[in-house]
């Protein structure tokens, strides 16, 4: 049968019947034909009509109430796999616009499809498409959905066949690209694993572009490289393109973050010979290493210690170490410790040099890290680039949020171009299961995860410790800034083009070391610190 997201598969009470068509032919009659022919059949006399499958399966055979969604399963196979069925159900949208479904579950489903937009729409049609093609036969249908309920159904529906991926493979490519070849910055550390993994595992081509990766050593040359235009895009950490913008550290350049790289991720690591730590206060007179002085590690160290009584920038000393220089400096007692990014945490206990004291999620569960950062100027004059490359990290970001890709995840990451580093580090750090260095293994799922969605609150959060510790001066307005580098509208809006879920708000709660951050009274938050540079 021809039909629209409208019909429902997941509501056990969807009528079967529907208008006959022919496959692969263009239109379905005018507006006014569907309407009169819909007002027929709510005749209770009307019981359905045959159709006939032509050039659009490539199969001359007759079909009495069966479904053009359900051809990857049917007996005479029309399409090899669920996404092609996927794509053939999506692509015949257009010509069924007031398809029928039967019961008040179905009504109430077409009049709240009605104030849908299109994305709304796409994913619904996604949705049903792939029911369809599990379950082609519809009396075996709805007796599984009566039996389990729609909730259940979809939940099994989705570890079948991903709906989020079918969303993905619907969504329109971008076109009229104005750059495809594109080089883009990044620190070797798991933070980035989705702007790495774009390029080995395809998802840069997936959406148009060709581009590769360039691996620099330390921040302040990923933010040289991004600002002279020696790269396109670059990985940065979440506070970077604030400073950029505010003109901290370097000149004011007009700087995006369109998407989040991970959150969670990182660690406090100490050598060996401080296993007697227990707390914060324990460690006056440490020496310390973050990688940037615009990082989260930097400001969440700061932020630990100081809820511990400690000063940062008198009781210990915090100095400023690539990443990749860390395990080496806690191997020769230059520092104590390091609040870091892995795999650096993991591979101190892989070198018997050091142990995890405490993992960041400990202080802010769902923390932002790093980020794909790139400049005003360069959306501007390349706009359709832009939107691919923003579609690329969304979809790479997702991807490596599900735990069953990380194993190969890690694979596709660990060679010398990419992380150089062993791929059971790698493999440690990426599925939460992984040696502390004090004799345990402990198991943290969430340990580092990925999601792409740049909260403004977040970013207001940042601003706030910049300004605690006086990496900013003068006075600016928190919100406006958030909302002019953190794209989270726009992130929203690919999430949905590509069939993830979305947000809906761009500010939320987070709760730091047991404290709620509230959005909007910032700058009294900012002030309430007892230790602080103000």
């Amino acid at each position: 049968m021809h039909h629209n997201i409208l019909n429902d598969p997941f509501d056990p009470e969807s009528s079967i019947v529907d208008q006959p068509h022919a496959h692969g032919r263009s239109g379905a009659g005018s507006r006014s034909e569907l309407e009169r022919d819909y007002e027929k059949r709510q005749s209770p006399d009307f019981v359905g009509m045959e159709h006939f499958h032509g050039d659009g399966c490539g199969h001359d055979h007759h079909h009495s109430g069966c479904e053009c969604a359900s051809l990857a399963k049917t007996e005479h196979v029309c399409s090899p796999s669920a996404a092609a069925a996927v794509a053939h159900a999506t692509s015949q949208s257009s010509s069924c616009d007031l398809a029928v479904a039967g019961g008040e579950q179905a009504r109430s489903d077409r009049q709240s499809a009605g104030g849908m937009d299109a994305d709304g729409m796409l994913s619904r049609a996604v949705e049903n498409a792939v029911m369809r093609a599990i379950f082609p036969n519809d009396m075996e249908r709805r007796a599984f959905l009566r039996l389990v309920g729609r909730g259940t159904a979809a939940a099994i529906v989705s570890s079948i066949f991903p709906l989020s991926t079918a969303k993905s493979m619907a969504a329109d490519p971008v076109k009229e690209i104005e750059k495809k070849d594109l080089s883009i910055g990044f620190i070797p550390i798991t933070c980035a694993t989705p702007i790495i993994m774009a390029e080995p595992m395809g998802f840069y081509k997936k959406h148009g572009l060709n581009a590769t990766v360039r691996k620099a050593a330390g921040w302040a040359v990923v933010r040289d490289w991004a600002v002279n235009k020696e790269v396109d895009a670059a990985h940065m950490l979440s506070p970077m393109p604030l400073a950029l913008t505010l003109g901290a550290g370097s000149p004011a350049v007009p700087f995006f973050m369109p998407a989040i790289e991970n959150i969670n991720g990182q660690a406090i690591t100490l050598a060996l010979k401080h296993k007697g730590v227990k707390e914060a206060k324990d460690m006056k007179g440490f020496r310390f290493c973050v990688p940037f002085t615009y990082s989260m590690h930097n400001y969440l160290l700061r932020y630990y210690l100081a809820e511990g009584g400690l000063h940062p920038d008198k009781d210990v000393q915090i100095r400023i170490v690539p990443p990749p220089e860390m395990v080496a400096n806690l191997k020769a007692d230059n520092v104590d410790g390091y609040l870091a990014p892995d795999p650096f945490n993991q591979r101190a206990v892989y070198e018997g040099v050091g142990f995890i004291f405490k993992l960041t999620k400990e202080l802010w569960d769902g923390h932002p890290c790093c980020a794909f950062a790139i400049s005003k100027e360069f959306t501007e004059k390349n706009p359709n680039t832009f939107k691919a490359l923003f579609r690329s990290i969304v979809d790479a970001t997702h991807y490596a949020s599900k735990p069953e890709n990380r194993k190969e995840i890690a694979k596709a990451i660990a060679p010398a171009n990419y992380l150089n580093q062993p791929e059971v580090v790698l493999e440690q750090v990426l599925t939460g299961r992984y040696a502390d260095g004090l004799g345990g293994i402990k198991s943290v799922p969430d340990r580092i995860n990925f999601d792409p969605f740049p909260w403004h609150s977040m970013a207001m959060w940042i601003l706030s410790q910049m300004k605690r510790w006086k990496h900013v001066e003068g006075d600016f307005d928190y919100k406006k800034v958030a909302e002019q580098v953190y794209l989270a509208a726009e992130c929203d809006k690919v999430m949905a083009e590509l069939g993830y879920k979305t947000r809906g708000k761009t500010t939320t709660k987070h709760i730091i070391m047991g404290r709620e951050f509230d959005s909007e009274k910032v700058a009294e938050y900012t002030k309430s610190f007892p230790i602080s540079n103000l």
